[in-house]
């Protein structure tokens, strides 16, 4: 079996051979081996209990060297709050591309959102656009789902809310670059 993983849009980079050891239905997922140790290691495995062997490897990886210093600046023309639910915590805040780095967005701040984790991980995911009216909205889906207290405090009671801006008008999110992000996120949801 040939494992296709996803490098960019239309770019896949194959591992091979790989095998399938068990479907899991209800997560619609299969669990893959990439190699015959861990063919053994899910063999030899007793429950969920068992505790794994710890197994590392070193990476190299790109690192965006200009991203501490747009976090920076975005924090800072936030005020060092969520621009969605005003957290005020920094080390729970991120700065947010409008138009990501692999699209071509420039690290600047009128390209930032200060975001929480977690409205970060659903703009990003699409569960949450901003107009570029800064409307908030929470895709349809999302709305009717019945969970636990954060989705429908974090995500649910944001729903056409408006975002904080900074009070610097040149540090204020771009409408057209919103507006662009808000075509994607209607279109996926």
């Amino acid at each position: 079996m040939i494992w296709f993983q996803g490098i960019a849009s239309g770019l896949y980079l194959p591992i091979f051979p790989v095998w399938a050891l068990e479907e899991e239905p209800s997560a619609c997922q299969f669990v893959i081996a990439l190699d015959e140790l861990q063919i053994e290691r899910w063999k030899r495995a007793e429950s969920d209990v068992t505790p794994l062997d710890r197994t590392y490897a070193d990476e190299i990886a790109r690192r965006r060297l200009h991203q501490p210093v747009f976090r920076a600046r975005v924090l800072d023309a936030y005020g060092s709050r969520c621009s969605i639910c005003r957290l005020r915590h920094n080390e729970l805040l991120d700065a947010a591309h409008i138009r990501s780095d692999a699209d071509g967005g420039q690290p600047v701040v009128p390209n930032g959102l200060a975001l929480c984790k977690i409205h970060h991980a659903a703009f990003d995911a699409e569960l949450l656009g901003i107009s570029p009216d800064y409307e908030v909205v929470i895709r349809p889906d999302v709305l009717g789902e019945t969970d636990g207290p954060t989705l429908r405090h974090a995500l649910q009671g944001m729903h056409e809310t408006l975002i904080a801006v900074p009070k610097k008008k040149a540090a204020q999110p771009d409408r057209e670059l919103l507006a662009e992000r808000f075509d994607s996120f209607r279109k996926a949801g």
